[in-house]
């Protein structure tokens, strides 16, 4: 039996309306490597959605993190990110290795940079013994699942033009932050010079883009992606679900279910004795502290991940097809395990 899981929104499968525009699309021949309709179709729609002056369709965030990082900088140059950010912790060196650049970490509340601070770590420009710092990195939702609010990406934006830097942006949940702050994507990237959104994690089988808004950084971005082995062959397969996930409006319905699943559960938790919610719930993310007794029996019917194994600090995803009734069989067996821990 596969257990119910709050490991990743990617452990769910395709959303049904995505995987029939894989069955739909495979039939009879198309051109190949984006030249098709349907990826031709969906450049003009993130053109349109984004104010993009390029995007380029390749298999994973990681890929798309590091061409984007690839695009606007040279070897000698510096990012600065988030020290939770999954450029520093869970892309395997990639960014240093395949895009040559140095990551420099920040300080973060709650996995967002502390915007105060970013200025101290913009030093020795010019200095040739130090990486020049050309760029700043979020992720929103963060690796916390919490917000960076439209005013804070303008205050970011702000520090990039006094200081001559690009504004990237890992958007791989950037549809559960569009809903959860009550604006779209046009509005919530409006600062931002280059970025990757996210397919996996939001109901698709495979597939994310880079998207360009900054002109000056749009050159090269086919050669890059085909370098960095990133160019699929059948993209109708994947661009024909894109296409419907932001043509017909479904990321909201996707995103705003998942949001509400959260919220549920959060809600639900903050009132369990011996649980403590440790993150702010802001999208589709729930973090908290079990008692440590329970955890081991609870992942024997329920999948998660342990975040911190110090502090036993838990995560719990939800994607479109969590629904209620996993959340309250979860909740139940929580119960039940803290019930019998306290009769021992």
């Amino acid at each position: 039996m596969t257990l119910t899981s709050f490991g990743s929104d990617n452990h769910s499968g395709v959303h049904p309306l995505l995987f029939e525009e894989m069955r739909k699309v495979n039939e009879g021949y198309a051109p190949s490597y984006e030249q098709d309709s349907w990826s031709q179709d969906l450049k003009k729609l993130i053109r349109t959605e984004f104010d993009a002056t390029d995007s380029a369709l390749v298999f994973n965030g990681t890929a798309a993190n590091v061409i984007c990082l690839q695009m606007a900088l040279k070897s000698y140059e510096a990012v600065l990110c988030a020290d939770q950010s999954h450029l520093v912790l869970d892309e395997c060196g990639a960014p240093e290795k395949i895009a040559g650049v140095k990551l420099i970490s920040l300080p973060t509340q709650d996995g967002k940079i502390i915007i105060d601070q970013i200025e101290d770590f913009i030093v020795r420009k010019g200095d040739q013994h130090h990486s020049q710092i050309k760029m700043i990195s979020i992720t929103q939702p963060t690796e916390y699942g919490t917000l960076y609010s439209l005013t804070e990406i303008q205050s970011i934006r702000k520090l990039c033009d006094q200081h001559g830097l690009y504004l990237h942006m890992d958007g791989a949940r950037l549809a559960n932050a569009a809903v959860a702050l009550k604006t779209d994507f046009k509005a919530l990237v409006a600062d931002i010079d280059i970025l990757s959104f996210g397919g996996a994690k939001n109901g698709l089988m495979v597939g994310e883009f880079v998207i360009v808004r900054n002109p000056s950084l749009k050159e090269g971005l086919r050669f890059f992606r085909k370098q960095s082995l990133q160019l699929p062959a059948k993209t109708r397969f994947l661009t024909a679900p894109f296409l419907k996930y932001l043509g017909s409006g479904l990321y909201k319905e996707i995103a705003e279910h998942e949001n509400a699943m959260a919220q549920y559960l959060f809600r639900s938790l903050k009132d369990i004795s011996g649980v403590h919610i440790t993150r702010p719930v802001q999208a589709n993310a729930v973090f908290c502290q079990l008692p440590q007794t329970i955890i081991k029996p609870l992942r024997k019917k329920f999948f998660f991940y342990v975040w911190n194994e110090n502090s036993f600090e838990i995560r719990l995803m939800t994607s479109f097809a969590t629904s209620k009734e996993d959340i309250d069989s979860f909740l139940e067996e929580i119960n039940k395990l803290i019930k019998s821990k306290d009769m021992q």
